[in-house]
């Protein structure tokens, strides 16, 4: 993929990975358009990049994805770059009581929403010059954590969801990337933290984003970054070693 030159729209762009691939691929000139539910941190991170443009919305609501592909269409016609970043992280304990607002929030978000959204811009990416769609899976997709079980399963069917996605519009110009992270320092999973301002672990934002953008570069159109590249490979044979470190 030509990584220069041209408009990239990143949901869930306010923080962690999102932002990282915003500010990386400004470097690279680029037009990027980030979305984010909260006000505050796109108002913030525009007084800090004024170059970036910035769009209230939560993915998780389906009237707001139709309008914000309605609004692209409309406001930057150039777009040519969908990538789909945005991921909440719960823990599922079937021990207990499920929360089943968690489950479909997160399904909702990290399932439900790509597809949607790769449904509406497929349309609107027909055609143009280096059409690209980015999937943000993750290294659990292909061993999972079971007190994560929701989440891990959402990146699994979106590993899955990306290879038909990849083989359907084959022969439309339009290239499906899967980038699949392996535990990166961010906020994800902030929300079962005590401690808000603590991070998830993992390796730098910055080594991740550097691998990624290499992967894109050289169409690399399945990359498992870093220590997902293992997890790839040998996938059940870790699956009882990884696990065996989250038991209770």
């Amino acid at each position: 993929m030509n990584i220069t030159g041209n408009t990239i729209l990143i949901t869930g762009g306010t923080s962690g990975i999102g932002l990282a691939f915003a500010e990386e691929f400004i470097k690279e000139g680029n037009k990027v358009i980030i979305t984010g539910r909260r006000a505050d941190r796109l108002d913030a991170i525009q007084k800090r990049l004024p170059e970036i443009i910035i769009k209230q919305s939560d993915i998780a609501d389906a009237t707001q994805r139709t309008e914000l592909a309605a609004w692209i269409t409309e406001n930057h016609p150039d777009t040519n770059v969908l990538i789909n970043n945005a991921g909440v992280q719960y823990i599922t304990d079937f021990n207990k009581t499920v929360d089943f607002g968690k489950v479909h929030n997160e399904i909702e978000t990290n399932l439900i929403a790509p597809v949607h959204l790769a449904s509406l811009f497929i349309p609107h990416l027909k055609g143009k010059q280096n059409a690209t769609i980015i999937n943000i899976t993750s290294g659990l997709a292909f061993v999972p954590i079971a007190l994560m079980a929701i989440y891990c399963a959402s990146k699994a069917a979106m590993h899955s969801l990306t290879m038909s996605l990849r083989y359907q519009l084959r022969d439309t110009g339009i290239n499906v990337f899967e980038i699949a992270p392996p535990s990166v320092d961010t906020e994800l999973g902030h929300d079962r933290r005590q401690d808000k301002t603590q991070t998830h672990g993992g390796i730098p934002v910055a080594e991740f984003i550097e691998d990624a953008i290499a992967a894109i570069k050289n169409d690399e159109y399945e990359a498992a970054v870093s220590h997902a590249a293992g997890l790839r490979a040998k996938g059940e044979e870790l699956f009882e070693q990884m696990n065996s470190r989250f038991s209770h």
